[in-house]
Parts: structure tokens; C-alpha cells; sequence
């Protein structure tokens, strides 16, 4: 009867031994429930806060999806003159908050005119919206995606019977030389009938990354005293220099913005084929295209021109393309946001030196 009762007892301790583990099972499950829910709440909290922020500094739209799409190519987008949207539009192409800042409340003109670097995106944070508000300037982009400085290949230099929708072309446009109707299917040809370019206090030059990519000669000039037989006109130099003379001998008091190249990576669909200081189509990597707008630059002082060194100043590099560049070429929101605020500052620095 004794060992009965030991064996009672030692069974009921077991099971009170077991009870009690139970609850701090029970306990624990439920702590750990408690404690994933609260760092979650806490987590989308954050993610809210987060998200709250990058629309008030432009970052995102007001449904919290980023500007840009990773699968544009690098071809002509329409555009506005920096339209938030097309319903905005008035009759004279302004948007409803250009109506509540007239050019007369600006400091500044700035053209732009550039590939798909400008014209990739034009709402909100594109690059040439951002100068504006830094700047308080009054801007029109005149920028194409898709198109070189230089002309292309069987491109003429015939004002007669030009096709070229180049830099070169674009400047002539603006100066009545050539007709305009090949840019009727871009923003530019509106702009062209919108802006008094005679006020612009600022061009601003981007181009570089198509000319290298269509394997145009960024000079006509080779190693050892060779030379190319072609025109100036289809090479990258020849075309920006063109562009410079036109421009200052039309408006002497305009300067004129030179921006090299800014910092790329490639692809060849998801294999990684080099970047702008590695790969080489025939005429040297990117790089030296980049470098040729130093050279450039240098060699116009004279004509009111300003270098704006994208390699150097943009703070876009190798180290920051992953949060800058969102196909390894076109800009990111953050990109752009640094690309736009160095040019600002290179441009108000210039505008209010006297200040």
C-alpha cells in the first residue's frame, strides 16, 4: 500500500512538473506573439514615417511608388515644359503652379538641352525641375531621349533638307536656320514656339552617353597625329563646339553650361559588361569622352562657357551607382537629386557670385 502510495505521488508530481512547463510554454508562445506583433507595428510604422518623408522631399509620388521605370529605353519620351499633368496645361503650355510663378517672379532662364538624362523624367524630382526650384529659374527642356551631340551617320549638315534631331539640330531649330516640324512629336517643338530664347541666362548641355553607345568618334583627332575621315560635325567635339560657337554668337550674354557625362555601368541583359572606365567600343571608354568636355570647356573660356564635371561633382561613382543609377544609367530619385543639386549649386554660385 506504501509503494502505492509513493507511485500516486510521484505520478501527480510528474504531472504538476509537466503542468507547470506547459504554462511557461504557453507563456513564452505568447511573449514571443506579443513581441513580433509590437516590432512589427513598430517596423510599418517606421516604414510609413519613411515613406511620409521621401514625398515631401519628391522622392515618391502620393501612392508611394518611385518615378522611372527600370524597363525605358533610352528613346525620345514626350513631356511638358516641367508639367506636374497634362490637365494642368493652360493656353500657353504652363502648368497650374507656373501660373502662381510667372517668369517675372524668377531669377533665372535656363534651357536645357540633353538626352534622356533630362528628358527621362520631367515631373516632380527630374533633374531639370529640381535646377528650377534651386535655383528659383524660370526652365525650359528641350531635352530628347535617344539623341547624340554629334550628327549620326548619313546625317547631313544641309539646312535645306535636315533629319538630324541632334544637339546640332536643336540648336539651329533655335536659331531659324533649319525647320522646326521635325520636332513636332516632342515637348521641344512646343518649347521652340514657347520660349524667348533671347532671354535665356543659361544653356545647359548634356549629351555624351548616346554618342558613345552609337560608337561615334569623340574627335576626329587620333593617336600619333592620325586623323579620321569624316566631318567634325559627326564627332562628339565637333558637334559640342559647333553648338557653343552658334549659341554665343546668337546670345553673347548667355552662358553656356558644358556637362560631361556622368558615371555609367552596362549591361548586356543581366551580365555586367563594364563601365564607363572599362569598356570600349573603338574610341576609347567613356571616360574620354568625359574628359574631352574639360577639353572642351578649355577651349572656350571665351564664349562664356562653364564646366560642369559630372565625374568629379555629381557624387555619382561606382561606390553609390546602386542607389544612384537604376539600370546603370538613368538616374534614380536619389540620383537625380544629387546630380540636380550640384549643378544648382555650380549655377547659383556663378548667378549670385556678386552677392
Amino acid at each position: 500500500m506504501e509503494d502505492k502510495n509513493r507511485r500516486g505521488k510521484g505520478h501527480n508530481g510528474r504531472v504538476i512538473v509537466y503542468a507547470i512547463m506547459a504554462g511557461f510554454c504557453i507563456l513564452a508562445l505568447i511573449e514571443i506573439i506579443y513581441g513580433h506583433l509590437q516590432t512589427q507595428a513598430q517596423y510599418d510604422q517606421k516604414a510609413m514615417q519613411k515613406n511620409n518623408d521621401l514625398q515631401k522631399e519628391g522622392y515618391l509620388q502620393s501612392n508611394n511608388e518611385e518615378f522611372g521605370n527600370t524597363d525605358i529605353p533610352d528613346i525620345p519620351l514626350q513631356g511638358m515644359k516641367e508639367d506636374i499633368n497634362d490637365d494642368e496645361h493652360d493656353s500657353n503650355g504652363d502648368t497650374g503652379e507656373e501660373e502662381n510663378n510667372t517668369a517675372n517672379d524668377h531669377d533665372m532662364q535656363i534651357v536645357f538641352l540633353g538626352d534622356s538624362i533630362l528628358d527621362h523624367v520631367r515631373e516632380y524630382d527630374g533633374v531639370a525641375y529640381l535646377i528650377s526650384q534651386a535655383c528659383n529659374a524660370d526652365v525650359y527642356n528641350m531635352s530628347i531621349g535617344g539623341t547624340t551631340a554629334a550628327l549620326m551617320a548619313g546625317e547631313q549638315f544641309d539646312y535645306n533638307n535636315w533629319t538630324s534631331c541632334s544637339l546640332l539640330g536643336v540648336v539651329h531649330a533655335i536659331l531659324g536656320d533649319i525647320d522646326g516640324e521635325i520636332f513636332n512629336q516632342y515637348r521641344a517643338g512646343d518649347i521652340l514656339k514657347e520660349c524667348d530664347f533671347s532671354q535665356t541666362d543659361y544653356f545647359f548641355i548634356e549629351y555624351g552617353l548616346n554618342d558613345f553607345l552609337a560608337r561615334i568618334p569623340n574627335t576626329k583627332y587620333r593617336e600619333e597625329g592620325e586623323e579620321l575621315d569624316i566631318d567634325t560635325m559627326h564627332t562628339y567635339v565637333g558637334a559640342l563646339e559647333a553648338a557653343i560657337g552658334s549659341l554665343h554668337n546668337a546670345f553673347p550674354a548667355a552662358k553656356i553650361i558644358v556637362a560631361s557625362p556622368h558615371y555609367c555601368q552596362f549591361f548586356n541583359g543581366d551580365t555586367y559588361i563594364g563601365d564607363s572606365y572599362s569598356l570600349d567600343y573603338g574610341y576609347g571608354p567613356m571616360i574620354d569622352y568625359s574628359k574631352l568636355c574639360s577639353y572642351v570647356y578649355n577651349n572656350n573660356k571665351d564664349k562664356n562657357v562653364i564646366f560642369y564635371d559630372t565625374i568629379m561633382d555629381s557624387g555619382i561613382d561606382a561606390y553609390s551607382a546602386d542607389d544612384y543609377l537604376e539600370d546603370g544609367i538613368h538616374l534614380t530619385a536619389a540620383g537625380r537629386h544629387a546630380y540636380a543639386d550640384s549643378a544648382a549649386r555650380l549655377i547659383n554660385a556663378d548667378f549670385r557670385k556678386n552677392e
